[in-house]
């Protein structure tokens, strides 16, 4: 039998997190977050973080469980969220996933393999090497010539996931990317409702300029100074995410504070329509366009609720027999 799995997604700002609170405690449920920033410690302005208030009890995974040095990627979040949903399912509740990072999200529900290899030591120390004689940004090109896919989705400064992706396509003369795409296609071991939640695109923008208003207003710069001090640089990982590399142009004195927020403003309302763009093409979504619902979020998660009423899950319990 497949385990019960809800997902909450949708582009940033649009208001997923007060929503799924409501709908994990609706069904008993508990949430992981697919959140590629809220996983970090001391990032919590720039990363619209639930705050402990905002959970009203309902338990959270995989926030605050990383440092600002680490590198969160695709194949940690995937290792992470099993373990989570692994305790859920054995305390007979529902995981809830709620964020909006969609590669995430598609990694988890339809359990792809990123197990590319066993890995060539020679192939692997010679990329090494020439990543410290030539540099992060000399490797991703060469990955960009064998694989433009892989490299959109790689991070230049992520120089493990560049070699592992080189590595792969010099072993196997396939593309890693082909790889992953044929994974993708796999069905779903999970028995599911992907949710996406919209709104129409002058009330999404307004919203992303409130919230970038805010945590201006909250201390963002500060938060990223205080990083900053904590020796945090802008080729990691962690500060290339929104609200992080801008402010620290501004500390750097590349830009204006004014410029800095234009810029946080502009990238941000970019990166929900990148956003939409992906979870136009998943599989298997239900949207919940918000103007369909005349704004009404009470009448959103009814609908939520009675489509998962019809799955029948709020009165199964879940056990391990089931997995």
């Amino acid at each position: 039998m497949a385990l019960p799995l809800i997902i909450l997604t949708g582009p940033t700002a649009v208001g997923k997190t007060d929503l799924s609170i409501r709908l994990a405690k609706a069904v008993g449920g508990e949430i992981i977050s697919a959140d590629s920033m809220q996983a970090y410690r001391h990032m919590d302005i720039g990363s619209a973080k639930v705050t402990g208030e905002e959970m009203e009890g309902v338990p959270h995974h995989l926030i605050d469980v990383l440092e600002p040095t680490q590198a969160f990627h695709v194949v940690l979040f995937q290792k992470l969220a099993k373990e989570a949903m692994a305790e859920i399912y054995g305390r007979g509740h529902i995981p809830v996933v709620a964020g909006g990072t969609g590669f995430y999200i598609q990694a988890l529900v339809y359990d792809i393999d990123f197990t590319e290899n066993d890995g060539d030591p020679a192939v692997r120390a010679r990329l090494e090497e020439t990543a410290k004689a030539k540099g992060a940004g000399y490797l991703h090109h060469m990955l960009k010539d064998i694989d433009p896919a892989a490299a959109d989705q790689i991070h230049a400064n992520n120089i493990k996931r560049v070699i592992r992706a080189i590595e792969f396509y010099e072993k196997t003369g396939t593309r890693i990317s082909d790889h992953n795409e044929a994974e993708r296609k796999k069905e779903s071991p999970y028995d599911f409702l992907y949710y996406v939640l919209n709104t129409d695109r002058a009330a999404l923008y307004d919203r992303i300029d409130r919230r970038v208003d805010r945590m201006v207003e909250d201390g963002l710069v500060d938060e990223v100074r205080k990083l900053a001090d904590m020796g945090c640089t802008r080729d990691m990982v962690s500060m290339q995410g929104l609200g992080y590399k801008e402010i620290l142009d501004y500390l750097d004195g590349r830009c204006s504070l004014e410029e800095a927020i234009y810029i946080l403003k502009r990238d941000t309302r970019h990166f929900a329509k990148r956003q939409l763009t992906w979870f136009k093409r998943e599989r298997d979504v239900r949207w919940l366009n918000l103007p369909e619902f005349g704004y009404d979020r009470e009448k959103v998660l009814a609908r939520m609720l009675e489509e998962i009423s019809q799955k029948g899950w709020e009165n199964k319990t879940i056990t391990q027999e089931n997995r």
